[in-house]
């Protein structure tokens, strides 16, 4: 049986068509984009290119993006680079709001930040995965100068109402703005430092708008290879006058924001990526909610004792997160995958780890529970043949481990 893939949210197969535009940038056109020589020069024109078209996907401007290794990097520049500058500038205690169920690469930057002095807020979203703009709303102080809100949650895929939570900083600031105008030009105090706004859009490229003036946004990130482009390349957007202090030092590339060598390959691969995901997105998104409501339909209907974490009415339509109680994730991973079919148990980053999932916990589940766990995370190329593959080996794999589990009455009602 041809292996079948069902884990895109851990990384997609470099497109054709990207993997085309990048060859060149590897042997013939390999110069340094730094190198004022022919050699470099061609290089820099491909990335100056690149360059446009995302900005034109993203509706902003070319100088303000900064070409990073990934999202990973780009989330600690968004977090890390803002506050530092912020700190320097005579800011003693920033304080942040993100959310419980955020990336590590949002999550271990605040915890550092918090030992040195920031104060942060984590806050649990509902239990379908979604937080009430209000609670954010409520933890904003005098003090707050970064609100970090993930666009896409990456185990569940539930949708983060980014651009309306966006429309009520921007609301906050502007007036705080107008109410510092509105003094004399001798009675003014320091004009109001704003309150930035960052979105990790990692897993939404591929499914939503990452218009970021219709968002709202200030900071995005994003990285290639969660778009059917290459691995180690990724972007921070920067809105203009955005403070950041660079992390990477040792040069004074992408505006002395970022330094080192471009990845040239990857930069032009992860533009031509953010380009096909823009064009093809709502026909791909159809074709993928055929297939994932066709998986869920079939799993709950055949394999009793499960739970659907995912509600499928706040989520991208690749994601299909279940419970199968009494069967540990990890156990049904392996069986899966030495049938020739790959999933997960959460986040690519953290598979590693034996504790329970941090998004499930956020979410209210308990953590006995989520060690259940199994995602699903469906791609541009599946179809429902594959489900059928998958549907003739996982019943069996779950009943057989159910045999050897205990009692699964005291997960359920008596009704």
């Amino acid at each position: 049986m041809k292996n079948i893939y069902f884990d895109h949210s851990a990384t997609t197969p470099v497109d054709k068509q990207v993997l085309a535009a990048m060859l060149p940038y590897f042997t013939k056109n390999f110069g340094n984009a730094s190198s004022l020589h022919s050699f470099g020069q061609t290089a820099a024109q491909a990335v100056d290119l690149a360059r446009v078209s995302l900005a034109q996907n993203l509706n902003c401007a070319p100088g303000e993006i900064i070409f990073t290794s990934g999202a990973t990097e780009s989330d600690n520049l968004a977090v890390r680079g803002l506050i530092k500058k912020l700190q320097a500038g005579g800011l003693a205690n920033p304080h942040i709001i993100t959310l419980g169920i955020e990336h590590e690469a949002i999550i271990e930057p605040c915890k550092e930040l918090e030992k040195a002095g920031c104060e942060v807020d984590y806050i649990n979203v509902e239990k379908n995965g979604v937080v009430e703009v209000q609670k954010i709303m409520e933890k904003i102080k005098d003090n707050t100068a970064l609100i970090s809100v993930m666009y896409v949650n990456s185990e569940v895929g539930s949708i983060q109402p980014i651009r309306e939570i966006g429309k009520a900083i921007a609301a906050i600031n502007d007036k705080k703005l107008r109410d510092w105008e509105k003094h004399g030009a001798n009675d003014r105090a320091q004009k109001p430092r704003p309150i930035y706004f960052h979105t990790d859009a990692t897993q939404a490229a591929n499914f939503l708008n990452l218009d970021t003036k219709h968002l709202h946004v200030d900071l995005l990130s994003l990285s290639g290879h969660k778009i059917y482009g290459p691995k180690g390349v990724g972007l921070l957007f920067a809105k203009a006058g955005t403070p950041l202090k660079a992390l990477q030092l040792g040069g004074h590339h992408e505006k002395n924001r970022r330094s080192g060598t471009l990845n040239v390959p990857g930069v032009v691969g992860l533009a031509k990526a953010l380009q096909l995901a823009t064009e093809h997105r709502d026909e791909n998104n159809a074709k993928i909610k055929i297939v994932r409501d066709y998986l869920i339909e079939r799993i709950m209907k055949e394999i009793p004792q499960t739970e659907l974490t995912t509600d499928v009415n706040v989520a991208t339509p690749a994601h299909a997160h279940f419970t199968f109680f009494g069967v540990e994730g990890e156990a049904t991973l392996v069986a899966l995958d030495l049938r020739g079919i790959a999933v997960s148990t959460g986040s690519a980053c953290a598979s590693g780890s034996l504790e329970a999932s941090h998004v499930l916990l956020a979410m209210g589940m308990p953590a006995e529970t989520a060690h259940f766990a199994v995602r699903f995370s469906l791609g541009k190329n599946n179809t429902t043949a594959e489900v059928d593959k998958l549907m003739k080996v996982l019943p069996g794999i779950i009943k057989k481990f159910r045999k050897m589990a205990p009692d699964l009455t005291k997960y359920f009602s008596k009704d």
